[in-house]
C-alpha cells in the first residue's frame, strides 16, 4: 500500500468509517490514483507540454481559442472548481498548435490552485512560448467550495482575466477579444 493509500485509509477511519467493509475495501487505492491524476500538473512543464508545436507564421491578427473546459482543485479546501478558459493572442512571427492551449490549461489546472493564479500562469505560459505581442486569458468557473459548503450558492460563478502586452495597453485590442469570446 502506498503512503497516499495509507493516508486515505486513515482519513476514512477518522471519519468513522469501517475501512474493511465491502464498499470501501479498494477506496484508498482508487482515491490515491484519482488524486495523483488530478494533481498531475506538478509532473509536467511547459516545454514538455508544447512539444515543439510552435510554428513560424506571418499571421499578425488575433487568434482566439475559447471554451477550453478544465477541472481543478482549490488549494484551500481541495474541492473542485470547474469551468472554461478563453485565450487570445497576437502572434509575433510564431503560432502555437491548437491543442497546446488545452494542454497548457490542463497543466496548471491539475495542481492545487486558486483561479486567480491559474489565469495568470496560463497567460504567462502563452506569452513565453510564443513571444506574442499580447495575450488575454479569461477563466470562468464554478467553485464547489461555494456551492457544496459554506454559503452554498449554487449559481455563483467566478470570472478572472489577465491581459498582457497589446491586450493591456490597447483598448481596441481588448474590446475585440472580449467581443470574440462573447463578453
Amino acid at each position: 500500500m502506498s503512503n497516499l493509500e495509507t493516508l486515505y485509509q486513515q482519513v476514512l477511519s477518522e471519519l468513522g468509517e469501517d475501512t474493511n467493509r465491502e464498499g470501501l475495501l479498494d477506496t484508498p487505492k482508487r482515491a490515491a490514483k484519482a488524486m495523483q491524476f488530478l494533481t498531475s500538473g506538478y509532473e509536467t512543464n511547459l516545454h514538455e507540454v508544447v512539444n515543439n508545436a510552435v510554428f513560424t507564421s506571418d499571421n499578425d491578427e488575433m487568434v482566439v481559442v475559447q471554451g477550453i473546459e478544465f477541472y481543478s482543485l482549490c488549494e484551500h479546501h481541495m474541492l473542485p472548481f470547474i469551468g472554461r478558459c478563453h485565450i487570445g493572442y497576437l502572434p509575433n512571427g510564431n503560432v502555437l498548435g491548437l491543442s497546446k492551449f488545452a494542454r497548457i490549461t490542463d497543466m496548471f489546472a491539475r495542481r492545487l490552485q486558486i483561479q486567480e493564479n491559474m489565469t495568470k500562469q496560463i497567460a504567462e505560459a502563452v506569452e513565453e512560448i510564443t513571444g506574442c505581442r499580447g495575450v488575454g486569458v479569461i477563466v470562468e468557473a464554478q467553485h464547489m467550495c461555494m456551492m457544496m459548503r459554506g454559503v452554498q450558492k449554487q449559481n455563483s460563478m467566478m470570472r478572472t482575466s489577465v491581459m498582457k502586452g497589446a491586450f493591456r495597453e490597447n483598448q481596441a485590442t481588448r474590446d475585440e477579444f472580449m467581443r470574440l469570446v462573447g463578453l
